[in-house]
């Protein structure tokens, strides 16, 4: 920030988004002069030169103008300008002093054009933070949106398949190869039809024969 200028840190103000709309709102300039007749080319000069603040804010309300004239023993006389502009939200204010009261002018309305440009910048930066982080959170939901949705159960596979000669044998042999496995049930062939079947154990402890037709 320069010297001479002082913004309020706690009051907040958008820029060039709200320029255009509000651009034909009045903006009073109040000029003063304190030991100095303030002429009418000096008037409209700062006139001039504080209205071109409103090509970078377009909400100014009132900018009210103090010229003064310092009268020091080591310097003379110097030309003091000291300005405070109001806006929504707004206020802003900048002192310069020289030798010249048109340069004061100039350097003062420089001041306030370079806090507003570094105060723009911040809100520019502010806002692609913001919106990154609005990106960031947006793919985050959607990735547990997705994570959220159940997943289908699979079919059932066939994880193993076993083949073992099967050679024909009675009912009473199958039950004790059975047991012998240690298994529910057992597949094999029947010596008298040559047909495959099943002896399995019921839950009551004795045997069950299927047979096919």
């Amino acid at each position: 920030m320069g010297p001479g200028v002082v913004v309020l840190p706690d009051l907040y103000f958008s820029f060039a988004e709200e320029t255009m709309a509000r651009r034909a709102q009045p903006f009073n300039v109040i000029i003063q002069g304190r030991r100095l007749e303030v002429g009418d080319t000096l008037k409209r000069y700062a006139e001039r030169k504080l209205r071109k603040l409103s090509r970078h804010l377009g909400h100014l309300r009132e900018a009210q103008v103090v010229l003064e004239v310092e009268r020091q023993r080591s310097a003379g006389r110097t030309q003091v300008a000291e300005v405070t502009v109001w806006g929504d939200g707004l206020v802003l204010r900048g002192t310069h002093r020289s030798g010249d009261m048109f340069a004061s002018i100039d350097g003062v309305v420089e001041k306030l054009e370079k806090q507003i440009e570094k105060r723009r910048s911040r809100l520019i930066e502010k806002r692609r933070i913001d919106a990154t982080r609005s990106k960031r959170r947006q793919v985050a939901g959607a990735e547990a949106a997705l994570r959220a949705v159940p997943t289908p159960p699979l079919p059932p596979e066939i994880v193993r398949i076993k083949r073992f000669p099967m050679k024909p044998m009675a009912a009473e042999d199958a039950i004790i190869e059975m047991e012998r496995l240690g298994h529910a049930f057992f597949v094999y062939r029947d010596a008298q039809t040559e047909k495959i079947n099943v002896i399995y154990r019921r839950k009551s402890g004795d045997y069950g024969l299927i047979e096919p037709d």
